[in-house]
């Protein structure tokens, strides 16, 4: 179920139908970071840079100040940029999560033509979850990170932690066009381990680097799909029954 459901999320990101939505997604997603590396960037030389100043005079050692200085700008350079490395995950997440009920809907219209639709989430509460999610995965890859200094668990802490965070939300996004909230989450606990499985892909596509910027609408299509499997899967045992 879980594979079938990728197969078809990876044919997705090749439809052209969705192209627009990728390239405003990861268009964003760039000018997000940017925006973020400047402030950053400008937070920091307005903040601390006197005191570091203040701090390097305060030493009899004029000949070492400028190279004091540019070492730790360098330092601080790198630092944001693997702050950014970070941060794209999340920043795409909250950036896609504008499209991903066009996503939804065109995948459903294309591939479920003799099922309803399911309906978009209201903005108010399309922006609640989109922050919540940030704070999720956030939260998630800081643990993990604090983890990689732990020898032998790093890979498996990071694909551990964003499984069940990205299982867990997008599947949410996906089964909340069709119930609500408590129902989407019973369902969601009834399948736990199928959604986590499915969640482990999701991590190891925002692993690699560049293609990662295309994890929200690869989490999205996988669910989307994985939801209608479970549901169908679901309707037809209560048939039987």
């Amino acid at each position: 179920m879980v594979i079938a459901s990728a197969r078809k999320a990876l044919g997705e990101l090749l439809d052209p139908a969705l192209r627009q939505v990728l390239w405003k997604s990861i268009g964003l997603t760039l000018v997000g970071l940017i925006a973020i590396w400047f402030a950053v960037r400008y937070a920091v030389e307005w903040a601390a840079l006197p005191y570091f100043e203040a701090f390097v005079s305060g030493f009899a050692l004029p000949d070492w100040t400028g190279t004091v200085g540019l070492v730790a700008a360098i330092a601080a350079g790198i630092a944001l940029a693997v702050g950014l490395a970070f941060l794209i995950g999340p920043v795409s997440a909250v950036i896609a999560g504008i499209f991903l009920d066009d996503v939804a809907e065109h995948i459903e219209r294309q591939d479920y033509p003799g099922e309803p639709t399911g309906a978009p989430l209201p903005l108010g509460r399309s922006i609640v979850l989109g922050i919540k999610f940030f704070g999720v995965v956030v939260a998630g890859n800081l643990l993990a990170l604090i983890l990689l200094l732990v020898p032998g668990i790093n890979l498996i802490a990071f694909l551990a932690v964003n499984a069940y965070l990205l299982g867990r939300e997008y599947f949410q996004f996906a089964a909340m066009r069709f119930a609500g909230e408590a129902d989407a989450n019973a369902l969601r606990s009834k399948n736990s381990g199928t959604v986590i499985m499915a969640g482990l892909l999701i991590a190891g596509f925002m692993a690699i680097p560049i293609v990662n910027l295309m994890t929200p609408l690869f989490g999205a299509a996988l669910m989307v799909h994985l939801h209608k499997a479970i549901a169908d899967r679901e309707a037809r045992s209560a048939t039987a029954a």
